[in-house]
């Protein structure tokens, strides 16, 4: 027998078998076993759960729509039911209450619900604006100028945006809103308020000021000297945090690539906006200018809550104790696994 004939192993032996990526047979049963708890342990992308994202129908929400017209989210894997809702008040709202597993809110609905409940973490603002709200008066209501107010019946949504930008601008005015009739009403009910004179001026969020204008004869915006950046923010459910991080990145991964898609290609982010809201060209040149589209977790985002969380407790606007810390109520690994350099946080 030659050399290579005695190194040769024996047809069926081990080392032939382990050669060929087979197992001996006495450990054939304890692979079947690993491979069986494999298959049962590890994640299946066809077993997902359906997220459930409350969405406020807003210009602000664009990324969103983006997304979801395009297929974004479905690329990473996700499956979202998009709910969508007037404001983001009403989006928290569904939040907190189990009908929503996410939802968008701007800070100033972040500070409102935090004196009701912390079982919410901020993931990163998406949105921002810096005119967004506006002030827009009804014909022969007599208000000419901010100091025209007092007395005056003044319509906005309570613990919304709006309701901080309208506070705001009165004491810039010189005015205390507290010395003012200021009163809730919700934004799709303002026209019709201004119409019967029910109201002589309403404070709201866009789309809302553009649509008063084209169905209110006479109606005009009050400009506003104040200058206040709006920040909008992807909000999840506590029960979120901690337990679906990968897919909290890959819906952030998604919206970071639709706002590429905004800013490489504006006139057919237009046309979809336009699409969603059901509004014309002439919305959109009116808004555009005011919004940017790009993915963040920074200090401007963590002072403004707190300086409005001051705001509303010095006005009397919520009862309760505040959170200590309004980092406690962001939660930024997701997005620092997504665009670390969109996170700008002192943590």
């Amino acid at each position: 027998m030659d050399r290579d004939q005695t190194q040769r192993p024996i047809a069926g032996s081990a080392p032939q078998r382990r050669a060929q990526g087979l197992r001996a047979p006495k450990s054939s049963g304890l692979a079947l076993l690993i491979a069986l708890s494999w298959a049962v342990c590890a994640p299946q992308a066809s077993a997902a759960e359906t997220l459930r994202l409350a969405v406020s129908a807003t210009p602000l929400s664009l990324p969103i729509f983006v997304a979801d017209k395009l297929n974004y989210f479905a690329d990473e894997g996700l499956k979202l039911q998009l709910q969508e809702m007037v404001g983001g008040h009403r989006a928290m709202q569904a939040l907190l209450d189990g009908q929503a597993d996410l939802a968008t809110a701007s800070e100033t609905v972040l500070v409102f619900n935090s004196f009701k409940s912390r079982q919410f973490a901020v993931l990163g603002g998406f949105a921002s604006s810096n005119k967004d709200s506006k002030l827009i008066v009804r014909a022969g209501a007599g208000i000419a100028q901010w100091q025209d107010m007092p007395g005056k019946r003044i319509g906005t949504v309570q613990a919304a945006a709006s309701h901080y930008w309208l506070d705001t601008s009165l004491l810039a005015a010189g005015l205390d809103p507290r010395a003012l009739k200021v009163q809730h009403a919700q934004p799709e009910h303002m026209a019709e308020l201004l119409k019967r004179g029910d109201l002589d001026a309403v404070a709201a969020w866009e789309p809302y000021p553009f649509k008063i204008l084209q169905t209110v004869p006479g109606s005009r915006v009050l400009p506003s000297s104040i200058s206040y950046r709006l920040s909008f923010n992807l909000v999840a459910g506590q029960a979120l945090i901690g337990t679906r991080d990968e897919e909290l990145a890959r819906l952030l991964r998604a919206l970071e690539r639709a706002e590429r898609f905004i800013a490489d290609k504006p006139a057919q982010a237009q046309a979809l906006l336009r699409e969603r809201l059901k509004l014309d060209q002439g919305f959109i040149d009116w808004v555009w200018p005011s919004y940017q589209y790009r993915l963040s977790l920074d200090q401007a985002l963590l002072a403004s809550l707190e300086a409005q969380a001051r705001w509303a407790q010095r006005e009397g606007h919520v009862t309760g104790e505040r959170p200590l810390n309004y980092l406690s109520l962001i939660y930024s690994k997701p997005l620092r696994q997504v665009a670390p350099a969109a996170v700008s946080l002192i943590e």
